[in-house]
Formats: C-alpha cells, structure tokens, sequence
C-alpha cells in the first residue's frame, strides 16, 4: 500500500517548493510531440478523407492524458519520450494543481472524440471544433509556454495558481527587453499589410503550377 502511494500521485516533491510541481519543459515538449501528432492525422483527414490515423491518434492522446491524470505524470509515455528530449535543460519547475486542471480538460476533450469518431464512428461539427481546440492548446503550450486551461484553474477555485511558467502568475513592471515599442508595432502591422498586398497582387501568378525544371517527372 506505502509503494502504491507513491507510484500514483500527481507531481513531484521538490526540494524548496511548498507544493507538488511538474517540470515545465518536458510538459512543452509532449505537447510539441502530441501537437505534431494530431496535426498530422486531422490533416490527412480533412485533405484525403481518411480518419484511419486520427481515430489512432485519439485513441494515443486519450490512453496518454489518463495516465497522467488518474496514474501519474511520470508514467506518461509522451511526457517520459519529452524528459528525454530536455534531459540536458535546467528544469522549470510549475505548479502541478493547475496542470492537472488543465489536462482534466484534455480527459473530456479526448475523451469525447474518442465516443464520436471511434465507437461511434461518426463525425460532426462537434469533432470538428474539439480537433481545433486540441489543436489550439497544444500549440500554445508547446510553441509560447502558455496553459490555457490553466488559465480556468483561478476563474474555477477561486484561489491564485502557483509557480506558473515565466512566472506570469506575479504581477511585475515589465523589463526593457520584454516592452514592445510603437515602432515595433507598426513594422508588425506594415507587414501584415504587405503579406494581404502580396496575396492580392499574385494570386495568380502565384496559382500556376511549377513545372519540372529537369523533365524527370516526364520520364516515367
């Protein structure tokens, strides 16, 4: 029973931490893996029709989430493949309570895809938009470090969240490296600008398919 209690839990006890945490750069990592993964599938099945690889992918998302909710974080295969991945890094340690709000999140989310697309069998505007929310958040977690649905766990319990990533949690005066100049904005802006102007002037030119520069394709 004392070996049960410690194989499933949730975070790790670390050494000048009040509270459980998890290490915020394997987390970014499976993200970034589970983001590749479901990009891959959702594509292929929105461009070919085929949702043999999607309904695997949801079947892997939903397995890996469980256990990091109802098992243990460290038992996660996607989260022990991303701890290999940044086994060199200096560990940002962030608030376990959070993250497993957030993944209860994922739970329901997988979960429900799985029901609908794989027993089923069905898709809807209702799988749809679950793929792009999946999509959202992971893409947000791997590429900016920013949780999502950690961003409910306050709004829920009423209570602040703890050793969040950057430490966005704190309230502080920005440094001079991190402010954005009016300047800064206008060069952001004048490019979307000129990325719409560029769409708008060779669309056409641009719709042409390539040719075969060598003839090799010709040749078979």
């Amino acid at each position: 029973m004392k070996n049960e209690k410690k194989t499933i839990k949730f975070g790790e006890e670390v050494e000048g931490y009040s509270i459980p945490v998890l290490n915020e750069r394997e987390i970014r990592a499976a993200a970034g893996i589970l983001f590749l993964m479901m990009f891959i599938s959702i594509f292929t099945a929105a461009t070919q029709g085929d949702f043999l690889l999607l309904k695997y992918a949801v079947v892997i998302f939903l397995i890996d989430i469980l256990i990091r909710v109802f098992v243990n974080p460290k038992f996660s295969p996607t989260l022990i493949i991303g701890r290999l991945i940044v086994r060199n890094q200096v560990p940002e340690y962030v608030g376990a309570k959070q993250k497993k709000f957030a993944w209860i999140i994922g739970v329901v989310l997988a979960a429900t895809m799985f029901i609908l697309l794989v027993v089923v069998n069905s898709i809807s505007p209702i799988t749809g938009i679950i793929c792009l929310i999946c999509l959202v958040f992971l893409f947000f977690e791997s590429a900016f470090g920013i949780c999502l649905g950690c961003k409910f766990y306050s709004m829920v319990y009423k209570e602040k969240a703890q050793y969040c990533p950057g430490e966005v949690c704190d309230v502080k005066s920005r440094q001079e490296i991190q402010k954005t100049s009016g300047l800064q904005i206008l060069i952001v802006l004048s490019f979307i600008a000129f990325i719409v102007l560029t769409v708008f002037v060779f669309n056409d030119a641009f719709s042409v398919k390539p040719f075969d520069l060598f003839g090799i394709q010709n040749t078979k």
